[in-house]
C-alpha cells in the first residue's frame, strides 16, 4: 500500500467521518473481509427495486462467492469504501461504493448502493468523492459508471458531482465516462457542499429547543451548577433540563436520573461528569436520539496515556453514532442571540451581545477573554470553546459564520491545526467577506512544546502558519491585547479606503507618538487642504496647530473637539481620524466624549474614526457604556489597531486569485524519464544535471550543462560551453558543494579546466565524503541577480515554497518569503513584495531593472512541478539567476530529492 508522505493520503485509510447535508455525520471506513456477514445484511433490507437499480436485473438473493468477491478486495484491481452506523458487533452497513479497475489500469467501473431509508441525504455524492480520492491514488484517473435511465437519483449524483462527463445512451443504458483529474468546477461544487453540510451541523449546536445538562450540580460552585444556573440565569428561550442521578431537583427544575428518562426530545447535550463516566453516557444519548453534544468534562488526549486512550474510544463511539462533539475538555458554547439566549459555559461572567463570534481551543483562555471582553464592553455574538476538537472545529465555526448575519468579525484562538489546507481554503474565502483575526499559540519553541503537551497535537512550524495566515487573509496577533485592539476597531468602523490618518490632539507629545507610530506601521500622516486648515483657524485659538497633527492645545473645549472631528471627517485627503484627549483640569472626560459620540453618531460617511482617552481603564467604563466610541489608553494601540484595519482592507481589496494551469506538459513522460535516476523504491537526490533537466521539462529556464567523467571530457566540454566555464562536482551525497570546496569559477582554458578538476578530487576525497560521480560545466553566467527558489515539506502543512535573495549567504541573510502550495496567479508578487532584497530587482541605485515576470513565472511553474510530483520532498534552485529586463531568468544549480516509497500500488 503507497502513502503520499506529503498528503498523508492512504489508499485503504482508517475510518473517516464525512457531513451529510443536514448537518449529521456518517463513518466511512474501506470494506474488510469480515464484513461478508454486514454485507448479506445489508443485501437483504434492500428493496427489490433498490437492487434492481444496482444490478440492473431482478436479484433475490447473493451468493457466498459473490461475498467473497465483494468484501476480499486489493487495489488497484479492485477498491470498495462502506458507509456504517454503530460499533463491535452492532455495526451495520448502509452505503456501498466500489471501483473494479478496467484492463487498462486507469480507468475503473463504478457502482454505489444506498439504503433506501436513507437515500437523498447526499451519501452517494460523498461516496462518489471519497473514491475517487482513493482512485487517484492508486493511479486511477476515470471511472466510468452504467445507469438504468430510471435510476435518476443515481444520474443525478454525477450530474451534480462537479467531475466533467462523457454520456451515451443505448437501449435503455446510460454509459458515463467521469474524468477525475479535471477538478475545478468539481471543486467549487465540492467546496459549496461542505459549506452547506458543516453550517447544519454547527446550525444545531447553536440553537437548540430542548437542552440537557448531564452532570448537573446543587453546587453552584461546581462546573455542573454553575454551567446549569448560567442557562437559566441568561435566560435560555428553550427548555433546560438537569439530569443527576444523585438529585430529585436542581435550582428549583425538575432533575432526571439518566438522560434516557426524560420524557421529551433532546436536541443538545451537555456532558459534564467524570471523564471515566463519559463514554457510558455518550451511549445513552445515542440512545435517546441525541444528534450533538458539548462535553465538557476534562481528562483525554490532554491528560496522558489513559486519558489518550479513552479519547480514542469516544472519538470512535461518536463516529459510530454519526454524532456532532465540541469537546471534550472545553469551556463550552454561547449564543447571545436575543432569540436563543444560551449560556452553556461555566464562565463566572457574562458578555454582552453584539457582533464578535469567538472560537478558542483553551478553554481557560475562553474565561479571560469573556471577561474582558464585559470590561470593555465589547459585544460577543456567539463564542465556542473545542478544547480537544474531537469533531467540531474551526474549519466548521467558520463554515457557519461566514452567513451568520450576527457575526461581523471572527477571532480565533488556535493552539493546533488540523488540516492546515481546509483551513486555508476556507480562511481565504471568508476574509473577502468578514475579518478573520488569529492569536496562534506555540511561536517559540518551548511555546510550540508547551502547545502541543496542552492539546496532544503535534504543533505547527510558525513559518508555515504565518504563510497561511498571510495566504487567507486571516489578521494575526502576537498578544491577546493586540487582538481586542483590532476587534474594537473592527466590529465598531468601517474599514478605512487608504493609509491617509488625520491625528487631533489636545496636546503634543501624544500627537507626536501617534504620528511616529502611523510612520513605522505603514500610514501616512497626511497633509490638510488649505479649506480644512481655514476651517479649523476660524474657531480654535491662535495657539492651537492646525496642521496634521492638529493640536488644539489643552484648553480646548468639548465643542472644539465636535468641529475639529467634523472638519477633519470632510477632508477628501483623509482616510480616517485618530482622537486623543489627554484630561487636564479645564475639561471633563465625558463631555468630551459626548461631544465626540454626537459627531460619530451623526456621521454617514465611510471613515473610520479611532479614540484615545489617556485615562485609568476604571475611568473608561463610563464612557464606553452606550457609546459608539471604544477608547483605547495608548496612541500607540490605537494606531496598531487603525493599521490592522487598513492592511485587511487591502487584502479585501485584492483579487482572490485562481490556479495556473501550463500546456504542453506531459507529466507521465517526464516522471518515466527522470523519476528513475533517484531510485524512487529507496529514494535520494537526483542527480543535479537531472534535476536541471526536470525544471527544463517544466519551462524553467536552466543554464547548458554538461556530464564530464576525466578532466579530458571535461576539457572538451568546457570549448563546447564556450570559456570561460564553471565546475563543479558531480555527486548525490555532496549536498553543498561550496563547503568542500567542489565548485571552481571562471575557468578560461583547457589547462585550468585540467587542473580543477583534480584539485575537485583531492578536495572530496579530503573531506570524506566518498567518490565523486565526475564534475559538471557549465558556461559562466555573468550579469544576474541571484535569487533562491525552493520547497520544504511541513508535516502539517504540506510543501511551503520559498523565494528570496539566493546564493550562498541565503542561510546567514534569510530574506526569503514563504507560501502555501500550491501558489495561485496572485502568490508570486505578494511573495516578492516581502523580501527586503526587492530594490535590487527593481534598478536599486543604477542598477539594472530584473526580469521581475520571468522570476513569477518560474515560481508558478516551479508549483506546478510540485503538484504534479508528490514523491518530491524537498527540491531547491540555488541560485536562479535573473537577468535583465525582457532577459528571462536562468536555473544554475538544483536538486532534488525523492521520498522512499513505502510500498507499491
Amino acid at each position: 500500500m503507497a502513502v503520499s508522505k506529503r498528503t498523508g493520503m492512504a489508499i485503504e485509510p482508517e475510518s473517516i467521518e464525512v457531513i451529510l447535508r443536514d448537518g449529521q455525520s456518517l463513518k466511512l471506513r474501506p470494506i474488510r473481509p469480515d464484513d461478508k456477514a454486514r454485507l448479506s445484511d445489508f443485501f437483504y433490507k434492500l428493496s427489490p427495486h433498490t437492487r434492481y437499480l444496482r444490478f440492473q436485473y431482478v436479484k433475490e438473493h447473493i451468493t457466498d462467492d459473490e461475498l467473497r468477491h465483494f468484501t476480499e478486495v486489493i487495489p488497484p484491481d479492485r477498491y470498495a469504501y462502506v458507509a456504517a452506523t454503530g460499533e463491535g458487533e452492532k455495526e451495520r452497513i448502509v452505503a456501498v461504493a466500489r471501483w473494479d479497475a478496467l484492463p487498462d489500469r486507469k480507468s475503473a467501473e463504478v457502482a454505489f448502493t444506498v439504503q433506501d431509508n436513507i437515500q437523498l441525504h447526499g451519501i452517494g455524492t460523498i461516496l462518489l468523492e471519497e473514491l475517487a480520492k482513493a482512485a487517484l491514488a492508486c493511479n486511477i484517473t476515470v471511472f466510468i459508471a452504467q445507469v438504468l435511465g430510471e435510476n435518476t437519483r443515481m444520474l443525478e449524483v454525477f450530474e451534480e458531482s462537479g467531475f466533467k462527463l462523457k454520456k451515451g445512451f443505448l437501449e435503455g443504458l446510460w454509459s458515463i465516462t467521469i474524468d477525475l483529474k479535471d477538478q475545478e468546477e468539481y471543486s467549487k461544487r465540492q467546496s459549496l457542499r461542505e459549506h452547506i453540510a458543516r453550517s447544519a451541523g454547527v446550525r444545531k449546536l447553536f440553537n437548540p429547543k430542548r437542552v440537557a445538562i448531564i452532570g448537573a450540580s446543587r453546587s453552584p460552585e461546581s462546573v455542573g451548577g454553575a454551567l446549569f444556573r448560567n442557562m437559566l440565569k441568561d435566560g435560555f428561550m428553550g427548555v433546560v433540563v438537569p439530569v443527576n442521578p444523585k438529585s430529585d431537583s436542581i435550582a428549583g427544575v425538575l432533575c432526571y436520573k439518566t438522560v434516557l428518562d426524560v420524557p421529551v426530545d433532546i436536541d443538545l447535550g451537555v456532558i459534564v461528569v467524570p471523564a471515566e463516566g463519559v463514554l457510558d453516557v455518550v451511549d445513552q444519548c445515542a440512545e435517546k436520539g441525541i444528534g450533538t453534544l458539548v462535553i465538557i468534562s476534562a481528562g483525554f488526549g490532554e491528560s496522558g496515556p489513559e486519558g489518550v486512550e479513552r479519547e480514542r474510544k469516544l472519538r470512535e463511539k461518536i463516529l459510530s453514532y454519526g454524532m456532532r462533539v465540541v469537546g471534550p475538555n472545553c469551556l463550552g458554547v454561547l449564543n447571545n442571540s436575543p432569540e436563543v439566549r444560551m449560556n452553556a459555559t461555566f464562565s463566572p461572567v457574562s458578555a454582552p451581545a453584539g457582533n464578535l463570534s469567538i472560537g478558542t481551543q483553551s478553554g481557560a483562555l475562553g474565561l479571560a477573554l469573556i471577561d474582558h471582553a464585559r470590561s470593555i464592553e465589547l459585544g460577543i455574538s456567539k463564542f465556542v470553546s473545542y478544547g480537544n476538537r474531537i469533531d467540531i472545529a474551526t474549519d466548521d465555526l467558520l463554515e457557519f459564520w461566514e452567513d451568520d448575519p450576527d457575526t461581523d468579525v471572527i477571532v480565533l484562538y488556535q493552539e493546533s491545526f488540523g488540516n492546515p489546507r481546509n483551513f486555508g481554503r476556507i480562511a481565504r474565502r471568508i476574509a473577502h467577506k468578514k475579518p478573520i483575526i488569529a492569536v496562534k499559540a506555540g511561536r517559540s519553541t518551548v511555546g510550540a512544546r508547551a502547545a502541543s503537551s496542552h492539546t496532544g497535537a503535534l504543533a505547527a512550524s510558525d513559518v508555515a502558519v504565518d504563510a497561511l495566515f498571510r495566504n487567507a487573509g486571516v489578521i494575526r496577533v502576537t498578544t491577546i491585547e493586540e487582538m481586542f485592539n483590532a476587534c474594537q476597531v473592527l466590529t465598531n468602523q468601517p474599514l478605512p479606503k487608504g493609509p491617509r490618518v488625520a491625528i487631533l490632539t489636545n496636546a503634543g507629545g501624544p500627537g507626536v507618538l501617534a504620528a511616529d507610530a502611523c510612520e513605522g506601521l505603514g500610514l501616512k500622516v497626511a497633509p490638510l487642504t488649505q479649506e480644512t486648515q481655514a476651517k479649523l483657524r476660524s474657531f480654535l485659538p491662535k495657539a492651537a496647530a492646525v496642521a496634521n497633527p492638529v493640536d488644539m492645545i489643552a484648553t480646548a473645549p468639548p465643542l472644539a473637539y465636535n468641529q475639529c472631528l467634523k472638519a477633519l471627517l470632510e477632508d477628501p485627503g483623509i482616510d480616517s481620524v485618530i482622537v486623543i484627549y489627554i484630561p487636564p483640569l479645564v475639561t471633563k472626560p465625558e463631555e468630551v466624549a459626548e461631544a465626540v459620540n454626537a459627531v460619530l453618531m451623526d456621521y454617514k460617511g465611510g471613515k473610520p474614526v479611532v479614540t484615545c482617552f489617556m485615562m485609568s481603564e476604571a475611568s473608561m467604563a463610563g464612557i464606553r457604556k452606550g457609546s459608539k466610541m471604544r477608547p483605547f489608553v495608548f496612541p500607540e494601540d490605537a494606531v496598531q489597531a487603525l493599521s490592522l484595519a487598513h492592511s485587511y482592507a487591502l487584502y479585501k481589496e485584492r483579487p482572490e486569485g485562481a490556479p495556473v494551469k501550463f500546456s504542453g506538459i506531459d507529466t507521465e513522460k517526464i516522471r518515466k524519464e527522470f523519476l528513475p535516476d533517484a531510485a524512487p523504491e529507496k529514494g535520494g537526490w537526483m542527480m543535479p544535471e537531472a534535476a536541471l533537466a526536470l525544471l527544463k521539462a517544466y519551462g524553467i529556464p536552466v543554464v547548458e550543462t554538461f556530464v564530464a567523467m576525466t578532466p579530458d571530457e571535461a576539457v572538451t566540454h568546457s570549448e563546447k560551453a564556450g570559456f570561460p566555464v564553471v565546475m563543479k562536482v558531480r555527486s548525490r551525497s555532496i549536498v553543498h558543494k561550496t563547503d568542500i570546496g567542489g565548485i571552481r569559477v571562471n575557468l578560461g582554458n583547457a589547462e585550468e579546466v585540467r587542473a580543477a578538476f583534480n584539485d575537485i578530487r583531492l578536495k572530496v576525497e579530503a573531506a570524506g565524503k566518498g567518490g565523486m560521480d565526475g564534475v559538471l560545466i557549465q558556461p559562466m553566467v555573468k550579469g544576474g541577480q541571484e535569487m533562491i527558489v525552493g520547497m520544504s515539506l511541513d508535516p502539517l502543512f504540506g510543501p511551503l515554497v520559498m523565494t528570496g535573495l539566493g546564493g550562498v549567504e541565503v542561510e546567514l541573510l534569510k530574506d526569503v518569503a514563504f507560501a502555501i502550495h500550491p501558489l495561485y496567479d496572485i502568490e508570486p508578487e505578494r511573495m516578492l513584495s516581502q523580501l527586503k532584497s526587492l530594490p535590487l530587482l527593481k534598478g536599486y541605485r543604477g542598477r539594472p531593472n530584473r526580469d521581475v515576470d520571468a522570476l513569477k513565472e518560474t515560481l508558478l511553474r516551479f508549483s506546478a512541478l510540485i503538484e504534479d510530483f508528490p514523491e518530491i520532498e524537498t527540491i531547491e534552485i540555488n541560485p536562479l539567476m535573473v537577468m535583465e529586463q525582457s532577459n528571462g531568468c536562468a536555473a544554475v544549480d538544483a536538486r532534488v530529492y525523492i521520498g522512499r516509497s513505502e510500498g507499491n500500488n
